[in-house]
């Protein structure tokens, strides 16, 4: 993965990667007969650590708004980042030599898209409910997948989905703080982003090497504004340990799984996934901060689910396709 390639090799593997299968992905096109249930749990493997992460970063949202009242927004913020930098610093020890230019250039994109979009989702949640915020900022990765697919179906999927984001948002976000609106989408945009970025960084650098190099730049970015706004809050005992579990369930882990997915997953497949996440969100609204479900909601999460269960299962199938060729 980390191989010395040239300049212009580089810039093509990555254009082609963003819209394709990933190569531990496509290496099952020559796999056949008894190989076949394996390229199907190959196929599902990745889809597994998207949900996984999902459920770690919004339940760790949730904690994140119950934080925000002690450290402020950009204070939790710095907190998450910040933490989350040192324990993947720990952990991985990533290697400073051995990289090419464009391999740092790639990990400072993704550390800016990363910072922007926690620093931008905060004020959202600060501003407006955490169902709401998510489900704005989830059209990010919805544009996403219909301007990288190559593929019809993928399109379908996105529209079913951005279907159970608008009913998910009661038909319209007018009554919302505007600011907190915007917020909510570029936070979105970033989002979009990052996923564009954490595919190349998981390409070119060794295991979550580039994840723990991206996540110092995004802290480092967040910090002076986390000082500006809470100062010594931040030290107190109760809100660094809050801070830490944020860091823990809404950085460290959901962007680690995240990073190992898109090694194998496509872009487009891996956007609409992510429309799971306003029913994550609401789910874990009503688990730790009360907030109730209506039917309505239900019935926008089954589509949004439905969304990306088509996902996965055109997914599996062409990985099927390719193992007969």
């Amino acid at each position: 993965m980390n191989d010395q390639r040239s300049a212009a090799g580089a810039a093509a593997a990555e254009q082609a990667a963003a819209v394709a299968v990933p190569e531990a992905v496509s290496a099952l096109g020559g796999a056949a007969g008894p190989a076949r249930p394996k390229g199907r749990r190959a196929a599902l493997a990745p889809v597994a650590l998207v949900v996984a992460g999902g459920l770690s970063v919004q339940f760790g949202s949730a904690v994140a708004v119950l934080l925000m009242p002690r450290a402020g927004a950009l204070g939790v913020v710095t907190l998450r980042l910040a933490v989350a930098a040192l324990v993947l610093l720990i952990v991985c020890r990533p290697k400073l030599r051995g990289h090419s230019r464009a391999d740092w250039g790639t990990v400072l994109a993704f550390g800016v898209a990363m910072g922007g979009m926690n620093i931008l989702f905060y004020q959202a949640a600060d501003r407006i409910p955490l169902g709401a915020a998510v489900t704005l900022e989830v059209l990010g990765p919805l544009a996403l997948s219909v301007v990288a697919s190559r593929r019809l179906v993928n399109v379908v999927w996105a529209g079913l989905a951005l279907g159970g984001v608008v009913l998910l948002s009661g038909g319209g976000f007018d009554r919302l703080d505007p600011v907190g609106a915007a917020y909510a989408l570029g936070a979105g945009a970033m989002w979009a982003t990052y996923i564009v970025f954490s595919a190349r960084t998981g390409r070119r650098f060794p295991q979550a090497d580039g994840l723990a190099l991206a996540m110092v730049v995004a802290a480092i970015l967040s910090l002076p504004l986390g000082i500006l706004e809470s100062g010594s809050k931040l030290l107190v005992p109760s809100t660094l340990g809050l801070g830490a579990a944020v860091a823990l369930l809404s950085s460290v882990l959901p962007y680690t799984l995240e990073l190992m997915a898109l090694r194998r997953l496509p872009a487009p497949t891996f956007a609409i996934l992510m429309s799971l996440e306003p029913a994550i969100a609401a789910t874990a609204g009503f688990l730790i901060l009360d907030q109730a479900l209506s039917t309505t909601d239900a019935l926008a999460m089954a589509l949004v689910i439905g969304a990306s269960m088509g996902a996965v299962r055109s997914q599996v199938r062409g990985v099927r396709s390719r193992s007969h060729t």
